[in-house]
């Protein structure tokens, strides 16, 4: 009997081990030096980035203060607009109002019908009387920059859709008038195939203090008490996707990363535009500062634009095109 109860403990362990392993191992090495100064293009970027977050997240933009969302979609529209793009517009009806996800399109040279799509895509919409500085002004910073960074790429495969997703915060998130879910099914009608999708999500908060960063029940036991890192989270079906962005972000940038994988149930795991991708069966990714488990202006009237740090997104953001660049080859 005791033979028997040690080899159940023993493959109980080896099991519980083998979880750990497929939810938090990740290609490359963190880094973990010191932070580097900001470079030039570091700094560059980081006026941009803070021109962009203070003319889209300055009030609070949803439908309750439909004017203000109004305003930051036609922003979107004209920065894509002077960029060359010719910014398409998805629009449906919420609530009587009429409100729009709003996309650029890079096309490959060999596009057919079997083309994969690559999506990057964040929320610009704010929660309630929050003004959404963080959550999630700086997301959709990055994507407006990301837009301007890779108009020089020329994939040969994959399409490449920059997505600006409305309602994705409540009362709409995972209902049928979530922007990111209403996109995500238009694709999946057209029967398109989607190579993945990387949801750019509350990317401005960070901090060396000791205490700064809390998670989600079991992770505080693995991962490090300082809010210094970004991470990259998905859900099961989407680990392989997870590994070429980790790795692809970890070659190329300066920045300490965690991640991994875990299942919805999860708090915080599914709450961005990643999940109405990975319904669908699509690969799906979040890139995230972890929001409320460190961000204390979350959903907050205090989530302004000065509470953001511009240089750290820009070093993210500059991270990210090198892997959108490496991840469209």
């Amino acid at each position: 009997m005791a033979l028997w109860i040690a080899g159940v403990v023993l493959i109980l362990a080896a099991l519980s081990a083998a979880a750990v392993w497929y939810m938090l191992a990740l290609p490359g090495e963190p880094y973990a030096g010191p932070t580097a100064p900001a470079s030039s293009a570091e700094q560059d970027l980081a006026a941009r980035l803070q021109r962009h977050v203070t003319a889209i997240a300055s009030e609070p933009h949803n439908i309750a203060h439909y004017a203000a969302l109004e305003t930051s979609a036609a922003y979107i529209e004209a920065e894509l607009s002077a960029l060359g793009y010719a910014p398409q517009r998805q629009v449906y009806t919420a609530d009587g109002r009429d409100v729009r996800n709003i996309e650029a399109v890079i096309e490959p040279a060999n596009a057919g019908h079997e083309t994969e799509s690559l999506v990057v895509g964040a929320h610009y919409d704010s929660f309630g009387n929050a003004p959404g500085a963080n959550d999630n002004g700086t997301g959709t910073a990055a994507v407006l920059e990301l837009a301007r960074l890779l108009k020089d790429v020329a994939p040969k495969d994959k399409r490449l859709r920059l997505v600006l997703f409305v309602n994705e915060e409540p009362p709409y998130d995972r209902t049928p008038d979530m922007g990111s879910s209403r996109y995500a099914l238009m694709l999946k009608d057209k029967a398109e195939r989607v190579a993945g999708m990387l949801s750019l999500e509350t990317i401005g908060c960070f901090s060396e203090e000791p205490g700064s960063q809390k998670y989600p029940a079991p992770f505080g036991l693995v991962f490090p008490n300082k809010a210094n890192f970004v991470a990259f989270v998905a859900m099961p079906g989407s680990r392989t996707f997870l590994h070429e962005v980790v790795g692809g972000f970890r070659k190329h940038t300066q920045f300490p990363t965690i991640g991994g994988t875990a299942p919805d149930q999860i708090d915080g795991i599914g709450w961005s535009d990643h999940w109405s991708f990975w319904k669908l069966g699509y690969p799906a990714v979040m890139v995230t500062d972890t929001a409320l488990f460190r961000y204390r202006h979350y959903h907050k009237p205090t989530d302004t634009p000065d509470k953001v740090d511009y240089a750290k997104l820009a070093r993210i953001t500059l991270g990210l095109e090198q892997t959108l660049r490496d991840l469209l080859r």
